[in-house]
C-alpha cells in the first residue's frame, strides 16, 4: 500500500527532498504545515484537501475552490516547513474550472505574499509565463534568448487532465519544465536569497494539485 506521506531526507550537499500526497490529511480543510495567503484584492482563497480518484496518487488532492473572478486576486498555498535558495519544485495540477482563469502555479523563493517568483500554466491561455511579484506587483519575465516583451511561451494545456509543472532555480537562473519537457530558461536575481516555496492561482481558477515535490538548499 500507498504510504499517505512520503519523505526521504538526503545528507548531501546538506540539500534534502520531500514529496506531499496529501492523502494523510483531513479532507474539508488546508494541511498541517501550509498557510492560505493572497496577493491582491477580492474574496479569500479556500484551499482544503478534497477527494479526487483521477489524482496520480489517489485518493485525496489539495484544491483551491473558490471562484471569486477578481482579476487581480492571486490566492497562494504557502508550505511553511522548506526554506530553498537553490533546488526545484514539482506539482502535478488539474485545471478544474473558471471562466475568467484556469490557473495552477508554483511559488519560490517567497518572503511575503507581495514578495516571491511564481510559474503558472494556463489552460484557458494555453500557455506556461513566469513572473516575478515585487511590493504586490506582478511583472513577467522574459524568457532568455527572446525579446524583453516576450509573455513565456505557448504551451497546451489541457483542461479536466492531470500536467506536471516544475521549476528548477540556481543563482540567477530559474528553468521551467512541463510534463517532463524544458520549456525555457529565465535569468533574474530580485530575490536572491532562500524563501519558502508554495502553490497558486488566479481569480476564478478551480484547480487541484498532488504530489507537490521538493528538493533543495
Amino acid at each position: 500500500m500507498k504510504p499517505a506521506l512520503w519523505i526521504a531526507v538526503t545528507l548531501v550537499s546538506a540539500a534534502w527532498a520531500e514529496t506531499t500526497h496529501f492523502d494523510s490529511s483531513q479532507t474539508g480543510s488546508l494541511p498541517a504545515g501550509w498557510t492560505s495567503a493572497m496577493t491582491h484584492e477580492g474574496g479569500p482563497p479556500r484551499w482544503e484537501v478534497v477527494k479526487d480518484n483521477s489524482a496520480p496518487s489517489a485518493p485525496n488532492a489539495l484544491a483551491q475552490w473558490s471562484d471569486d473572478n477578481t482579476s487581480r486576486r492571486y490566492p497562494l498555498a504557502i508550505y511553511d516547513h522548506a526554506n530553498i535558495k537553490d533546488g526545484e519544485v514539482r506539482v502535478q495540477f488539474k485545471p478544474i474550472s473558471g471562466a475568467k482563469d484556469q490557473a495552477g502555479g508554483i511559488v519560490w523563493r517567497y518572503r511575503d505574499p507581495d514578495n516571491y517568483y511564481i510559474v503558472r500554466a494556463n489552460a484557458l491561455e494555453n500557455n506556461v509565463v513566469l513572473y516575478k511579484v515585487q511590493n504586490g506587483e506582478r511583472k513577467s519575465l522574459a524568457p532568455k534568448g527572446r525579446p524583453p516583451d516576450a509573455y513565456g511561451v505557448p504551451q497546451d494545456v489541457p483542461k479536466q487532465t492531470w500536467s506536471e509543472l516544475r521549476i528548477v532555480f540556481q543563482g540567477n537562473q530559474h528553468t521551467v519544465f512541463f510534463n517532463g519537457t524544458k520549456l525555457f530558461d529565465v535569468e533574474d536575481s530580485t530575490f536572491p536569497d532562500a524563501g519558502k516555496i508554495g502553490l497558486w492561482t488566479k481569480a476564478d481558477s478551480v484547480t487541484h494539485f498532488d504530489d507537490f515535490s521538493f528538493q533543495g538548499k
